[in-house]
């Protein structure tokens, strides 16, 4: 960028006044670029519209009440009572009287808009969606967006892979043969242009262009857009050791992780797999099916430490053992041995375990480069509010890449909730705003069912009710804190694990039946 263009770009945008100036829930009038405009601070997000109210006649729209009708961010006129949308400026009641937006962001607690303008749709053509990634996220937001309005968005969709979109929870079956990749891809390419939606697969975004509302891909295909939604995911971590680069070895992410590990199969006898989490024992599952001799090293005493507790735990490292698996537990990698091909994990006790393929599945980390890149704040992940909108009243943003009140998500069910509310805002028919429910995992690892919710570390003033059956492959723990259930985990046994979670996010008191609880609800 050369000088005269980072002036033009700075003078465009104009500092009003600190964020802590501006009470929540309420407005300001500013002279920007000799234009009256109307800020608005809805808690710690800022919006700003022209302060002229076309059915007033009159600069009153800072006055106004700031609220929601329908889920929609508005503000009140004081005169006439019209609602306008603080992110489009559109009158709810009456189109005509739309009043122009501005862009507007806080950066080190100052309030700043930008003189020009947004561009305003022109009547009578659909708004253009572009979607940013093709999982799960994406096009289940596609889905619910079309469910509310059919016809009501021109969609144009970026994605980073060949093959449309697929269930990345059903990854794992394919290493031992359960599945086949078309059993797997839930959105084929033909099922976009069967629904009218653009494509361009295999051509990721590299630049959005938050100014022009323009995004080009990496192949220069450039697309304007009305919304933008980011639904890039997250990124596998690789642990950051010696000989982590070598060849042979990969993270099990993505539908190209399980190509490359079914391709080393054909060659490879010992692996070893990094993470005890439910991937790492996934993929340490499929490739010991493959016939590989297979270890698998967590740096945590017991398996699944996020989703399980220690005697759940163990009951699953001992099964898994009984198959042939081997475990490093309390174990922390140090190097990875080889020249230019992967020959062994060296573990920080001086031991190594020969390997000539190493998975690393420790974790994952929001893939918001781009988002940053194009100025949207970030933390750990993509900041949003309840409507699952970013700092920038065009964008917003679900999934793996997004932060919400301090979170980032890597299980299903949140960002299905996600979607939902992002859709009815996207389709203008908002009524709530996204809230973390309590957090619960069902999940199936190697065949073996496991479910876990809420905290079950037990503390001051709570207890555990646990049910122990080693024969039958039972276990149940449930943490009960004030006649109420905190936390749940259940192994080899989850039929009452919906049950168990109504309790918790309802919650009711247990105290009539807690006797009973470990046997399932009782009968009516």
């Amino acid at each position: 960028m050369n000088a005269a263009v980072a002036l033009s770009m700075a003078a465009s945008w104009h500092a009003i006044c600190a964020l802590e100036d501006i009470l929540p829930e309420s407005g300001a009038a500013a002279l920007v670029d000799g234009k009256e405009v109307a800020v608005f601070r809805v808690r710690d997000a800022v919006f700003a519209l022209g302060n002229y109210d076309p059915a007033s006649d009159a600069n009153v729209l800072s006055r106004g009440i700031v609220g929601d009708v329908g889920g929609e961010i508005v503000v009140a006129s004081p005169i006439y009572k019209q609602h306008f949308s603080l992110i489009t400026g559109r009158c709810l009641e009456d189109p005509r009287f739309a009043v122009p937006a501005y862009m507007a962001e806080v950066r080190n607690g100052r309030i700043w808009v930008r003189a020009k303008p947004v561009l305003q749709r022109q009547r009578g053509r659909k708004p253009r969606l572009v979607v940013i990634g093709n999982g799960m996220a994406a096009v289940r937001a596609i889905e619910e967006l079309r469910g509310l309005a059919p016809q009501g968005h021109d969609i144009t969709v970026f994605g980073a892979g060949p093959h449309g979109s697929y269930n990345r929870v059903l990854l794992s079956p394919l290493l031992p043969g359960e599945n086949r990749v078309e059993d797997i891809v839930t959105h084929p390419p033909e099922w976009y242009a069967e629904h009218g939606i653009t494509l361009h697969g295999e051509d990721p975004v590299t630049h959005i262009d938050r100014v022009r509302r323009r995004v080009r891909s990496r192949s220069g295909i450039e697309a304007p857009y009305d919304r933008l939604l980011i639904a890039t995911g997250s990124h596998p971590i690789l642990l950051p050791v010696p000989g982590s680069g070598l060849e042979g070895v990969i993270t099990f992410r993505v539908l190209q992780d399980v190509d490359t590990m079914l391709a080393a199969t054909r060659s490879r006898r010992r692996a070893v797999v990094i993470g005890g989490g439910l991937l790492g024992l996934e993929a340490a599952s499929g490739l010991l099916q493959r016939g590989l001799h297979v270890t698998v090293v967590h740096i945590h005493p017991h398996l699944m430490e996020q989703q399980l507790d220690a005697q759940a735990a163990d009951m699953l490292r001992g099964e898994l053992e009984r198959r042939g698996l081997k475990f490093r537990m309390a174990a922390t990698t140090s190097h990875l041995c080889g020249e230019t091909r992967v020959s062994g994990v060296g573990l920080a006790d001086g031991s190594v375990l020969p390997a000539d393929l190493v998975v690393m599945a420790v974790g994952v980390r929001p893939n918001i480069e781009l988002a940053r890149a194009a100025g949207l704040p970030c933390d750990r992940g993509l900041l949003v509010d309840d409507t699952m909108l970013t700092n920038d009243p065009a964008v917003y943003a679900v999934g793996e890449c997004v932060q919400h009140r301090g979170k980032t998500f890597g299980l299903a069910s949140p960002l299905l909730e996600q979607v939902r509310v992002c859709a009815t805002h996207l389709a203008e028919r908002g009524t709530r705003g996204y809230r973390t429910s309590q957090p619960s995992t069902q999940l199936k690892v190697s065949g073996i069912h496991v479910f876990s919710a809420g905290n079950h570390q037990a503390g001051p003033g709570s207890e555990s009710l646990v049910l122990r059956d080693p024969k039958r492959g039972i276990y149940k723990r449930l943490v009960i804190e004030r006649d109420k259930i905190r936390g749940a985990v259940l192994y080899g046994d989850v039929r009452d694990s919906g049950w168990y979670l109504d309790l918790m996010n309802e919650g009711r008191s247990v105290h009539a039946f807690r006797d009973q609880l470990l046997f399932g609800a009782p009968s009516q």
